[in-house]
């Protein structure tokens, strides 16, 4: 006894620094998502997320202005200019070859085979000196290693939701997943609350039959209802969608809550059975405001399901413009957009920010409504 009594604290431990590493290891790719969300374009392909807040290197290649625009001073021909467009950016380096683009410090003199001589100065002015008037329009090529400001910006939100059709399909997920998630929940009550409380024949055949279908891999049903679907007229429309996910939901609402509600006190309900109160009464009266933590529970299950869903999707909704789904709208920019991090930072986290909301919302029943009933008292 005092062995086990005496490890209780060590296992309290071990939880909790097991829950921290989970909530760690789900909290930090959120963040950097959040995070190169905001970030400037071409900061964000050549650093990392967790250096945003701390100035970037980036190697880029100028061309200075054309040599007819030198003017004389002291019998030479100077040139002078501002590598950086904006006259934002730090020079820690340059080159005038390719094969060694930081030879040479701020400040430092770089001479050419032609005579010339280059000075880049920190803050990106240069001045290029030749020994004769030189001709021709194309400006030297000067290679420069830049340390930049961070640099953040809301364009890449008002791209995804204003440019790239992702609001619209931010409507079409809700307009899906709303009702797919509300379906199940009320047929799943009334079927739970008879499978716990009520005497047919066949209640325990019925619930062995649920039960088995929760093994069933989905993607088994997929074409035949499709099939059923079309030849009955809900074939590529919301009501199709919603019927598929409300029969595929089912099963694991139907465990979960008819669990929950059997785990109930017996004397409540046979109070209200002595007192006269029929099964819907009693259902609506006790059962659903007792069963809240386990409908919450589900409701976290279904949304989440629901909105990240992109195979039920393509197959009973389709990939028309009109209603594409986020997952839909998402993979299309993977595809044309691949190289676009900005772009695909800000639509994956304008993907994941309602089910973040739902989650926390409804976290703390998670848990209630998935152990309340494990465990009676004798």
């Amino acid at each position: 006894m005092n062995g086990a009594v005496g490890s209780r604290p060590l296992l309290t431990w071990a939880v909790h620094i097991a829950v921290l590493l989970l909530v760690t290891a789900w909290t930090i790719p959120t963040l950097g998502i959040l995070v190169s969300s905001f970030r400037d374009k071409e900061q964000i392909v050549v650093s990392g997320w967790w250096t945003a807040f701390l100035p970037s290197e980036r190697n880029i290649v100028a061309r200075a202005a054309p040599p007819d625009e030198a003017t004389e001073e002291n019998g030479r021909w100077v040139l002078r200019g501002n590598i950086f467009e904006d006259g934002a950016g730090s020079v820690s380096a340059f080159g005038v070859s390719i094969q060694r683009p930081t030879e040479f410090a701020p400040g430092d003199a770089a001479e050419t085979r032609g005579g010339e001589i280059i000075t880049v100065q920190e803050n990106g002015d240069y001045v290029i000196s030749y020994p004769q008037r030189p001709e021709g329009s194309r400006g030297q090529r000067l290679f420069v290693t830049s340390l930049e400001a961070p640099k953040f910006t809301t364009e890449n939100y008002r791209t995804v939701l204003f440019s790239e059709g992702l609001g619209r399909s931010f409507i079409n997920t809700l307009t899906v997943t709303i009702p797919a998630t509300v379906i199940p929940i009320l047929i799943a009550a009334y079927a739970a609350y008879a499978l716990a409380w009520m005497q047919f024949p066949g209640r325990a055949l019925l619930l062995a039959t649920i039960v088995g279908l929760l093994v069933v891999p989905l993607q088994m049903a997929l074409i035949p209802l499709l099939q059923l679907y079309n030849n009955i007229g809900v074939g590529k429309s919301y009501i199709g969608i919603w019927l598929a996910h409300t029969g595929f939901g089912l099963p694991l609402a139907i465990y979960l809550l008819r669990n929950y509600i059997a785990g109930l006190p017996r004397e409540i309900i046979e109070s209200a059975r002595v007192d006269g109160a029929t099964d819907f009464e009693i259902f609506g009266k006790i059962i659903l405001p007792l069963s809240f933590p386990a409908l919450a529970s589900f409701a976290i299950f279904q949304f989440l399901w629901v909105w990240n869903d992109l195979l039920v999707a393509m197959v009973f909704l389709g990939n028309n413009e009109e209603q594409l789904v986020m997952t839909g709208r998402l993979r299309e920019l993977l595809g044309s957009r691949g190289g676009d991090w900005e772009i695909l930072t800000a639509s994956a986290f304008v993907a994941i920010v309602v089910p973040i909301i739902v989650f926390f919302a409804l976290q703390r029943y998670l848990v209630r409504g998935l152990l309340t009933g494990s465990v009676k008292g004798g």
